[in-house]
């Protein structure tokens, strides 16, 4: 999978989805296709990727010699920058435009330096770029490790309560230096037991009874038996849950039972550029953040693919003379919605220099 603009939690909660085997695939595809689109829509990728890139200089688009246009290849930093087999210090160099930071969509040399491009033997590739490509790397603080990844291969990652409810299938997250692309969850037992006099089956007993609620998150699926319930409020040693939650069947519970929590993440290592690596247990989970609006937007595409999928794209739209079409019906707010996308956040044409 690619890297998705949103997961597929959000867009299951925003259908009021249940969580089934055949719902998440649907989801997925129109998650991946929807997510590809917005950048095509602005003409960039979002995500952070660590990688090396090169340039040709002199380049027949560049109009200067000591400016290299990135266009497609934004970057948010720069590691290391090389022009004919030579370094170019940090200090000799500006990523431009500096006013609020990345996206940079140029590289200029500092003209009161010595520094310089080119020199190389021939014109291709003389420029290597090592750094961090993308739009931003907004991140997120959104919980630890709860054991140790002792292994560069594993593709399953234990969480704490904070970050199972933080993340979801399609996140992209960071321990240490490494990133990971989520590409699944599973249940975990947590260690605790339902406590009290236990559940009714009953809508009304909400009142889930733990040896240490600060163990658990707000937003955090629990597992009861076959029961799923969706935390919604702590207090204290108390968890308030809404019950038969992902379309799970309403049942009672005894005293003691095992509680199980969603906080086993399958997920692809060394992602995006990066190296997979050991990391201890406690080590802080980063999460990206894509830009709110292109997050919307992504969930909006998905939610219309969806549901005219789920019609057969032949929901009906009645017109003024109240006609009836066979005609896939499209939200009218979608359009106005890329619009304001495009404008806030799609990468537009720059005038190149003679």
């Amino acid at each position: 999978m690619g890297v998705w603009y949103a997961t597929r939690e959000d867009v299951m909660r925003a259908l009021d989805s249940k969580l089934t085997a055949r719902n998440s695939a649907q989801i997925d595809r129109a998650l991946e296709s929807a997510s590809r689109d917005a950048e095509a829509l602005c003409h960039r990728r979002f995500y952070p990727e660590t990688a090396t890139k090169y340039f040709d200089w002199p380049d027949s688009q560049s109009g200067t010699s000591w400016r290299l246009w990135l266009d497609d290849s934004e970057l948010i930093s720069v590691t290391t920058l090389t022009s004919g087999d030579t370094t170019i210090s940090a200090a000799d160099f500006f990523l431009e435009p500096n006013r609020s930071g990345p996206p940079y969509n140029r590289i200029e040399i500092d003209l009161d330096s010595s520094a310089a491009f080119g020199g190389g033997n021939t014109h291709q590739r003389d420029i290597t770029v090592t750094g961090l490509f993308g739009y931003r790397n907004d991140e997120t603080t959104a919980g630890t490790l709860a054991a140790a990844i002792s292994s560069t291969t594993a593709t399953t990652a234990s969480v704490n309560g904070a970050a199972a409810a933080a993340l979801g299938v399609g996140s992209v997250i960071r321990v240490d230096s490494e990133r990971m692309l989520v590409t699944g969850r599973a249940m975990a037992d947590t260690g605790q037991n339902l406590g009290g006099s236990g559940l009714t089956a009953q809508a009304n007993s909400v009142t889930v009874a733990v040896t240490d609620g600060t163990a658990f998150a707000v937003d955090e699926v629990l597992l009861i038996d076959s029961e799923r319930m969706l935390i919604v409020d702590i207090a204290g040693n108390n968890l308030t849950v809404i019950r038969a939650w992902d379309g799970s069947v309403l049942a009672a519970h005894a005293a003691g039972v095992d509680i199980y929590a969603s906080r086993t993440l399958t997920v692809t290592r060394g992602a995006l550029g990066t190296t997979a690596a050991t990391h201890s247990n406690g080590a802080t989970v980063q999460r990206w953040d894509p830009p709110g609006p292109v997050r919307d937007l992504v969930i909006a595409e998905v939610m219309n693919r969806i549901t005219n999928e789920q019609a057969g794209y032949a929901r009906t739209r009645r017109t003024g003379d109240s006609t009836s079409h066979d005609q896939a019906k499209q939200a009218r707010d979608l359009p106005a919605l890329r619009e304001q996308v495009y404008a806030s956040h799609g990468r537009k044409a720059r005038l190149r220099g003679v």
